[in-house]
């Protein structure tokens, strides 16, 4: 079977992709060090413990199981911490990508799937958005992001290594068959935040904003099940095997959901009442971002499987109740 080095494998999106690949038929080798991911997140291949920022490990890794390409999540994705600490984010999501890239090349890798994001293109003037709308983020987490993305065309044009980079809208849910979901620390995205309030473990959830240009006035946003994100992850690396071309995608649903509306529908799947509160728009938030993600269905036959929210976070909710309850 094919091995395909996973770096961040032991975490939310990671640990899913590593069941889609085995499903597929390849070997997930995890390299992780641990410090957001969870040992118990890998289940479908090999572990190595290490961190981005130390070439000689990822080079001993790379030796030992000679894979054929690299899926890459290691990162910090964190936005309000970007802003504080922004060298923490530029040291590994970008310094640490570099070391990543430089033992690739050394041990002869040449292919790579790398997790972006949506936080490239800032605040667009409108939705959904496409690839080429224009790219200008407004945080040190989305200009990390974007910065490798360069770093990964360049590197395609001096040493001939290719890429698919994935810009990622909304992760949400788990896994439809319980073997792994979402499990942060600090916890910051909506769906799991609103399921802590139906469990109990959170008294309330904080509304960021009514004021949006929105039918609610609160901000839209486009989730995307993590099991279709994993098969996406999948989709492009058999793409870049059978082409040996470079691209870039959106993930995304094309449906927008409003903060109001993931509330609502968590009420209805939990039946319990998600007590809420108001607070203050978080400044930069765009009104809506919904993609466009018509390119990777034309070019890589990939399409949603998990496109309704209410199954969204009925999966979200019973790995919740597992994990949390």
């Amino acid at each position: 079977m094919r091995k395909i080095l996973v770096t961040g494998g032991a975490g939310y999106i990671g640990s899913h992709t590593c069941k889609a690949l085995k499903a597929a038929g390849y070997i997930p080798v995890v390299y992780d060090n641990l410090s957001h991911g969870h040992k118990d997140f890998v289940k479908w291949g090999p572990f190595e413990y290490g961190d981005i920022s130390n070439p000689e490990k990822l080079d001993a890794a790379l030796k030992k199981h000679n894979p054929e390409a690299v899926i890459h999540f290691a990162a910090f994705a964190y936005v309000g911490e970007s802003v504080l600490d922004p060298a923490k984010y530029y040291k590994n999501n970008l310094a640490g990508t570099i070391n990543l890239l430089d033992s690739m090349l050394k041990n002869e890798v040449g292919k790579i799937i790398f997790s972006s994001t949506c936080a490239t293109y800032g605040c667009p003037p409108g939705s959904p958005i496409c690839e080429n709308t224009s790219q200008n983020p407004v945080n040190p987490y989305g200009r990390s992001k974007y910065t490798v993305e360069k770093i990964l065309e360049d590197y395609d044009t001096a040493y001939g290594m290719k890429s698919i980079v994935l810009r990622y809208f909304n992760a949400a849910g788990a896994d439809p068959d319980g073997e792994t979901g979402e499990d942060h620390t600090p916890e910051t995205h909506l769906i799991p935040l609103v399921l802590d309030v139906a469990l109990g473990r959170k008294e309330k959830v904080t509304v960021m904003g009514t004021d949006y240009n929105t039918k609610d006035g609160t901000c839209v946003r486009d989730y995307i099940h993590v099991a279709d994100l994993a098969s996406a992850h999948v989709a492009g690396l058999e793409y870049l095997m059978a082409t040996n071309r470079s691209s870039v995608y959106n993930l995304g649903n094309s449906q927008g959901y409003s903060v109001l509306d993931i509330i609502n529908s968590a009420e209805k799947v939990t039946g319990q009442t998600i007590n809420r509160e108001t607070g203050k728009r978080r400044p930069g938030d765009p009104d809506c971002l919904v993609a466009d993600a018509e390119k990777i269905g034309r070019e890589l036959g990939w399409k949603p499987e998990y496109g309704d929210i209410e199954k969204i976070i009925r999966d979200a909710w019973k790995w919740h109740q597992y994990r949390f309850g």
